[in-house]
């Protein structure tokens, strides 16, 4: 199997004279997960190179075993360091689409037509696509052949709103994923702030918040290893 790991390529935590980026252990302990499955990685990001690694998820209060692990890792951290620009790959070279969050993608991400399409030809090509935390707010601009959203009717999760307002946020962020995936009409749940939560709808996997990140792996490779959906 083959999976391609989205990042986004956004450092700016809106007007706040902060970085941000993506959130470590979101990609961290996914990548165990798909390596100690046996599967091939690929990473990639808008505009290719070193993502940019939101400074807040590597502080010692949220390092996890998988980011010191994935910093200790040089075969992890060379490719890191040299992800593959996003509009240089094709769905069809992949099985798998996985999308860890951080705040930057409500930034590039969603607004990426790009990613947007490779998020529509992987589902359409009956691959599954898992997103984690902020990630599903990447769905924003996709939809389905008819034009719907994409997540319409479907059992969507993502950072909840509490979440958001956990880490005084709410008013630095384009939008918030709750809001948008239930403005989408999708059908938003959640479990407590800061507890696993995933779920599945056919070939669609979203997870709630970094704890989130690693359960949601397991389910895009339980999937896959059942034969989709």
């Amino acid at each position: 199997m083959k999976v391609l790991i989205v990042l986004t390529s956004h450092d700016e935590l809106g007007n706040t004279g902060l970085k941000t980026g993506f959130w470590l252990e979101e990609l961290a302990a996914p990548y165990y997960r798909f390596k100690e499955a046996g599967w091939e990685i690929v990473l990639a990001s808008p505009k290719g190179g070193q993502p940019p690694l939101d400074p807040k998820s590597n502080e010692p209060g949220f390092q996890t075993d998988d980011t010191r692990r994935f910093e200790a890792d040089p075969e992890a951290t060379k490719a890191l360091a040299d992800t593959v620009r996003l509009d240089s790959v094709s769905a069809g070279d992949f099985d798998a689409v996985f999308y860890p969050g951080g705040h930057g993608p409500l930034w590039d991400l969603a607004e990426d037509t790009v990613s947007a399409r490779l998020i529509e030809t992987t589902l359409r090509s009956g691959k599954p696509v898992g997103l984690v935390c902020h990630a599903p707010g990447v769905l924003r601009h996709t939809a389905d052949e008819d034009g719907t959203p994409l997540v319409r009717g479907k059992n969507v999760t993502g950072f909840a709103n509490t979440e958001e307002e956990a880490v005084q946020l709410t008013d630095v962020v384009p939008f918030l994923v709750e809001d948008e995936l239930t403005k989408l009409g999708g059908v938003y749940s959640k479990t407590g702030d800061w507890q696993p939560y995933v779920l599945r709808d056919g070939l669609l996997i979203t997870g709630q918040n970094p704890a989130s990140s690693a359960p949601a792996a397991d389910a895009l490779i339980e999937l896959l290893n059942k034969g989709g959906v």
